[in-house]
């Protein structure tokens, strides 16, 4: 099929970070919103765009920071101006929150509904929430163009997607390797990237094994606490207590810890007292966690875990001597199933 002449016939269109590139070799719209927490893959989608811009003659790039304060209508009107010598642009506009306010809403639609086959808009947001996606501004990059969503790369697909990458690099890298590379840099796939291109240069041979991850690699792992009470919902001690050290290290707040960890204990409660069919919509990956849990959940003692919670907050006020983040390792580890052992009842009150 011959690719479409450069900002074809609008087309109402969501895409993928995977889909981009077949698409873009067929056509070039007017808009694209590119959308997501990951730079990486942010940043990538959005080169794809530019690059088949230019190529398509959009010579002149300008990009606007929307920051706090910033101003809409200088944007609106230098958007809407004419080049000095007529050529063709990009008009890029960075929003650091996906929901721009009242003025910002009104002049995106403004702009996004005046067409001109000389200015192509690029918009990068942060991962858009349901009421952001809702808004008019979204719906009219809809009607004129097209979204790009990109997701976080799941711990399940990290190593698809690291092999992937060694594909395109002319890596040839072991399994074990992956794994180990993959361990090394969950949660943040910028840090997996520049791995592996170091991975290039010390390899002349492109042939990796876990011994050059190991010496060559650091670990540049990074979690949320979503993270933590998903894999402790889904029984993977391992990686519950992996995320668990990531966040200690990252200095992440041992309150905030506890309260993903008695969450996902009281996630589990209601999923097993609540009438068939009736528990709360939530996310594919934290449903599958859950009904994992639920599967265990009759060889787990909640009074167990409460009262190692209870001693776990008591030791982060300072009110009981201990290590909080060993007495979150033993809930972690309990809540997925793993014996450990009880708190002494003398110092429980």
């Amino acid at each position: 099929m011959t690719p479409t002449s450069a900002l074809s016939l609008p087309t109402p269109l969501e895409l993928s970070p995977d889909s981009l590139s077949s698409h873009l070799q067929q056509q070039l719209l007017p808009v694209y919103l590119i959308s997501g927490d990951e730079p990486l893959l942010v940043g990538e989608a959005a080169d794809a765009v530019r690059a088949r811009a230019r190529k398509a003659g959009f010579t002149e790039r300008e990009v606007y920071f929307m920051e706090r304060g910033a101003d809409w209508n200088d944007v609106q009107a230098s958007a809407s101006n004419l080049s000095l010598f007529a050529a063709r642009r990009i008009v890029e506009i960075r929003l650091p929150s996906p929901k721009p306010g009242a003025v910002g809403n009104a002049a995106l639609v403004r702009l996004l509904e005046t067409p001109d086959s000389d200015r192509l808009i690029l918009i990068l947001a942060p991962r858009l929430d349901r009421e952001a996606q809702s808004a008019q501004w979204v719906r009219a990059v809809e009607a004129h163009g097209a979204w790009v969503k990109v997701w976080p790369v799941d711990p399940e697909r990290l190593v698809g997607w690291l092999r992937g990458r060694c594909r395109r690099l002319k890596l040839d890298v072991s399994d074990e390797a992956l794994e180990l590379l993959a361990e090394r840099t969950e949660g943040n796939l910028l840090a997996a990237h520049q791995e592996l291109e170091k991975l290039r240069l010390l390899t002349p041979d492109g042939r990796v094994t876990a011994e050059t991850v190991l010496g060559g690699v650091a670990d540049s792992a990074r979690f949320d606490v979503f993270q933590l009470s998903e894999a402790a919902l889904a029984g993977e001690t391992a990686r519950a207590l992996r995320v668990l050290g990531g966040l200690r290290a990252e200095g992440v707040e041992p309150t905030l810890v506890l309260w993903a960890l008695t969450k996902a204990m009281r996630d589990l409660w209601s999923a097993i007292s609540a009438p068939p069919g009736q528990r709360p919509r939530m996310p594919p990956r934290q449903a599958a966690a859950l009904d994992k849990a639920v599967r265990r959940a009759p060889r787990l003692s909640f009074f167990g875990l409460a009262r190692r919670a209870a001693r776990a907050d008591r030791m982060i006020k300072g009110r009981l001597s201990g290590d909080a983040w060993d007495e979150m390792a033993l809930l972690a580890a309990e809540i997925c199933g793993q014996p450990a052992l009880p708190p002494l009842q003398s110092m429980v009150k």
